[in-house]
């Protein structure tokens, strides 16, 4: 069992690396003001899109799996009117995503079955469903995120 509980993580630990490489490529060449704008009337701006990505895995791998204590206010993730720098944010999304993917290196054969449970999850039962959620879920906004930001560079 040991080789897949290494191939999961390293499989895991690969995907979150190149997602934050994606994030980066689509949310670094926009200026402060177009990080925090929204180019429709529906939706969320690309920082707060990364704030809630930031928040969701500090969440659901860092407080449920890792242990650290992380107290979440998902309603501010989306609302928050404050606009934190652009690199402080970018700063605590990279900072996240070293935590998760540490997280899941430290994962054992045993570690990937254990119980899971967490609010607003209820589909992931164990650690291993959590982990593939979170970075489903990642892709899905960083796809957002994408096209946010085409939106915002038109020429």
């Amino acid at each position: 069992m040991r080789q897949l509980t290494q191939t999961i993580s390293a499989g895991f630990a690969g995907e979150y690396r190149a997602r934050a490489v994606d994030l980066h490529r689509w949310a670094d060449p926009l200026p402060e003001e177009q990080f925090w704008r929204n180019p429709f009337p529906y939706g969320n701006s690309v920082g707060h899109l990364v704030l809630h990505l930031t928040g969701n895995l500090n969440y659901y791998v860092g407080a449920r799996i890792a242990g650290t204590g992380y107290i979440r206010n998902r309603d501010l993730e989306f609302t928050e009117s404050r606009h934190p720098s652009k690199t402080d944010v970018l700063r605590k999304f990279d900072d996240t995503i070293a935590m998760v993917i540490a997280t899941i290196e430290k994962q054992t054969d045993a570690d990937w079955a254990m119980a899971y449970s967490a609010e607003r999850e209820p589909e992931a039962h164990d650690r291993f469903t959590a982990v593939l959620h979170c970075a489903t879920h990642l892709y899905h906004h960083i796809g957002q995120i994408n096209f946010l930001s085409r939106e915002l560079t038109k020429s």
